[in-house]
């Protein structure tokens, strides 16, 4: 979920929209990695720019999505239990919750992906 913005708009590639006290992040995971990583930003064919993460868990009974929100709560230094995937769960394309300050967690995302 990028915020909207006019082309060349540094808001525009930001895959993550602030809501009241969390902040939703459109994410391509790859399962069956050889490692857990967050690998910043990429643009898919209709536009839109989501986060890349790599996990080693296999995509059954929600393991990789286990490992994707253990893999951002722990990158954001964020209790596990304020991460969710909110939807996409049995996609390759997921919108995660994270809930707390918008501003702290919008500044802790634009240092990861290398926009800050």
């Amino acid at each position: 979920m990028s915020h909207e913005g006019a082309p060349g708009d540094p808001a525009a590639a930001r895959p993550w929209s602030c809501g009241a006290g969390h902040v939703l992040v459109c994410v391509r995971l790859t399962p069956k990695s050889s490692r857990d990583a967050l690998e910043g930003l990429d643009t898919l064919s209709d536009g839109r720019v989501v986060m890349k993460a790599r996990v080693r868990a296999v995509p059954e009974d929600g393991k990789a999505n286990e490992a994707l929100v253990r893999l951002i709560a722990r990158t954001l230094e964020t209790p596990r239990s304020h991460v969710g995937v909110v939807a996409g769960a049995t996609s390759r394309l997921k919108t995660i919750r994270i809930d707390g300050p918008p501003g702290d967690l919008e500044e802790a995302l634009a240092r990861l992906c290398g926009l800050a």
